[in-house]
């Protein structure tokens, strides 16, 4: 079971929750273009250009894009973190990639979510650069987040709690807290080194929060309530709401603890790294909402970003083939 198979069961999560990503991040994009309409000046095409490369700094690699690309125009951008196949890191490859991972282990899983992630991958192969802006780009990428939606749904409800399911799970939460830190830290830089508390950083945040499908979530928790700390705390810090760095860190140890593992020097590394999540989460629980909101420099995003991506590669030298893991 381990190894190979659970390395692509892993980045089966993983891919997967990453694709739901994209569009999320791109939805930010959008929110943001809704809150700024009624703004204009001299240097709008300037200041567009850099909003749509804070989008390539997130998602991929600004470099590879500028080899491929000659500017940073709406349709170029768009093309490059969706159908663009030569990034390797765009959606279409991303749900190419876990549909291949997939298809080796299609004896081993549910053939429901064999036909969720080939629909997907079908799906979005039809798909021409036009058909991103011919009608609204929201409902293109709300289309990704119904698919991506479908693959966990049938996870959850067809997959027996086994090695298989929590391996798959892993992938998922921990691709989610480096995608939410990273929608943190792009949108930080939009706030221009000001930090959260700031004039510049509410519209930035607010865009954050519709994006993880928080808004409503959030009104209950602070009902009339919107001011920047708290939004801050509730995509970082709420340990109940399933999009929160905090939340899916807890949901990482869980599943880490629930495999079932026989050879002893495995256990033991096993129990390495779920110590290390701990300590993650440990530093989370020791954050107080002021201590985000005055980091101008985001250097606890960094810090919680970083500790993340170690994660990452401890997860690939307890339980993965070493030179054979993906990204």
């Amino acid at each position: 079971m381990l190894n190979r198979n659970a390395e692509a069961l892993f980045w089966i999560g993983r891919y997967m929750e990453r694709a739901e990503n994209h569009a999320r991040l791109i939805d930010v994009h959008y929110h943001l273009q809704q809150e700024e309409l009624n703004v204009s000046t001299d240097d709008e095409p300037v200041e567009t250009m850099c909003k749509w490369a804070r989008i390539v700094d997130a998602l991929g690699s600004r470099h590879a894009f500028e080899q491929q690309y000659d500017s940073y125009d709406e349709q170029e951008v768009l093309m490059y973190v969706t159908l663009d196949r030569d990034n390797p890191n765009s959606l279409v490859s991303c749900v190419n990639h876990a549909r291949n991972n997939l298809r080796t282990l299609r004896e081993k899983v549910p053939s429901e979510l064999w036909d969720t992630i080939n629909g997907f991958y079908l799906w979005l192969r039809e798909k021409q650069p036009k058909d991103l802006t011919r009608e609204s780009p929201h409902q293109f990428f709300g289309q990704t987040k119904d698919w991506t939606a479908l693959f966990q749904g049938y996870s959850q409800s067809v997959m027996p709690r086994e090695n298989e399911w929590h391996f798959i799970e892993c992938g998922r939460y921990l691709e989610r807290a480096e995608n939410t830190l990273r929608i943190m830290q792009a949108v930080e830089h939009a706030a221009e080194g000001e930090g959260w508390n700031s004039a510049n950083a509410y519209p930035y945040l607010n865009a954050v929060l519709k994006s993880v499908s928080g808004y409503q979530s959030f009104r209950r928790y602070y009902l009339d309530s919107v001011a920047v700390e708290a939004i801050v705390e509730f995509v970082v810090l709420n340990p109940t709401f399933p999009r929160s760095v905090h939340f899916a860190l807890q949901e990482l140890a869980e599943h880490i603890r629930a495999l079932d593992l026989q050879d002893k020097q495995l256990r033991t590394a096993h129990d390495r790294i779920l110590r290390q999540v701990g300590k993650v989460i440990a530093d989370i629980g020791c954050l107080e909402r002021d201590d985000l909101v005055l980091d101008r420099d985001g250097h606890i995003t960094a810090h919680l970003l970083g500790a993340c991506e170690s994660l990452g590669v401890a997860f690939a030298k307890t339980f993965f083939r070493m030179g054979e893991v993906s990204a």
